[in-house]
């Protein structure tokens, strides 16, 4: 067994500290690619994953060309089988915060099931900033066991896959078209096409659907409303050391540095012009993308959206709280694309027993 550990990067170069044009500076980090900066840059993890390395290497890495501007995607098909996946939790508080350990068991490669020759459709299974494919590898197993064609993905800048900068969401979503393209030719497509992300990727799930006729449901567990207020947030929770102004500064730069504004590099702007109907998940501990931040934006979603609110869980481990998720989620993706399909038209508060 080996560990994996989870964590929110707090936009790696902040660490870097510059006396002259801080701002632009600042902004150039945050927009560089996560997987550029050495991995002691990460904070300890509060949350870890411990599973065997044939969790992942049993499906051989492809990948794919996407831009302009120009990266290759990492990823990964996991096909519906039977995986036996059990998931079990312990936690501890260390210096004074709560500590998490998951550990997932699997049969891998499972043997075939009733879905294996005909998928109930696709899953494309997108992380959070600074993580990669690796951090939804138990959801991918827990939804090719219920049917579903999975497909891991390390999103520009992230992981395995290349690409100097990232775009919040901007580009991201046409990176992930072109890897639906690609799944076509390779006749390995099966329609319907749900997005599922956590955190970041939960943003770039709401972002995608819009240009992207063939998504259909999606899950969005955690996405942050503002992104200026998540990384102020982040500074809080892991740098309370670094000077607030200097986030502030490099925020302030960071959409020039993009080429758009600071207003388009918000979720509650992408959901103002352009509702979609979604699962949203929240964690009622999540100091990041509070549970009314997430709340926020299932407001601004379209009818039928609905939201769950798992009690006890943050930012870093809702994700993984699979007893109080993985019923609603497959409900969910059983159902058809349009909000007429919807069970409710108002956030449905799921509650631990």
């Amino acid at each position: 067994m080996f560990r994996r550990k989870l964590f929110w990067l707090l936009l790696p170069g902040l660490l870097f500290l510059s006396t002259a044009g801080c701002g632009s500076f600042m902004a150039r980090r945050m927009a560089q690619a996560p997987n550029t900066y050495p991995t002691w840059f990460a904070p300890e993890a509060p949350v870890e994953l411990a599973y065997s390395p044939s969790f992942l290497t049993n499906y051989p890495k492809q990948f794919v060309t996407v831009g302009p501007p120009t990266a290759r995607l990492c990823y990964r098909v996991v096909a519906p089988a039977d995986f036996n996946l059990t998931v079990s939790a312990t936690n501890w508080l260390e210096h004074g915060r709560k500590r998490t350990e998951f550990n997932f068991h699997a049969d891998v490669p499972g043997p075939t099931n009733i879905w294996t020759p005909a998928p109930r459709g696709t899953v494309v299974l997108l992380h959070g900033y600074g993580l990669a494919q690796f951090s939804m590898a138990p959801w991918a197993l827990r939804l090719a066991q219920a049917g579903w064609q999975c497909v891991l993905v390390d999103l520009r800048g992230h992981g395995k896959s290349t690409g100097k900068e990232i775009y919040y969401g901007i580009q991201e979503v046409h990176d992930l078209s072109q890897l639906l393209d690609q799944l076509a030719r390779d006749g390995r497509l099966v329609e319907p096409v749900a997005a599922f992300g956590e955190s970041y990727g939960a943003v770039m799930a709401l972002r995608w659907k819009p240009v992207e006729p063939r998504v259909g449901r999606v899950v969005a567990i955690t996405p942050y409303a503002g992104l200026s207020n998540t990384v102020l947030n982040l500074r809080h929770e892991y740098a309370g050391w670094l000077p607030k102004k200097l986030v502030q500064a490099g925020l302030k730069k960071l959409p020039a540095i993009l080429g758009t504004t600071a207003a388009e590099l918000d979720t509650t702007t992408a959901l103002s012009r352009s509702p979609v109907t979604a699962l949203f998940v929240a964690g009622t501990e999540d100091k990041l993308t509070p549970a009314a931040d997430v709340e926020r934006l299932r407001a601004l979603a379209a009818a039928g959206s609905e939201l769950i609110v798992v009690p006890g869980a943050t930012h870093e481990t809702v994700t993984y709280y699979f007893t109080d998720l993985v019923p609603p989620i497959l409900t969910w993706l059983a159902q058809k694309g349009g909000p007429e399909n919807s069970v409710a038209t108002q956030p449905v508060a799921r509650k631990k027993e």
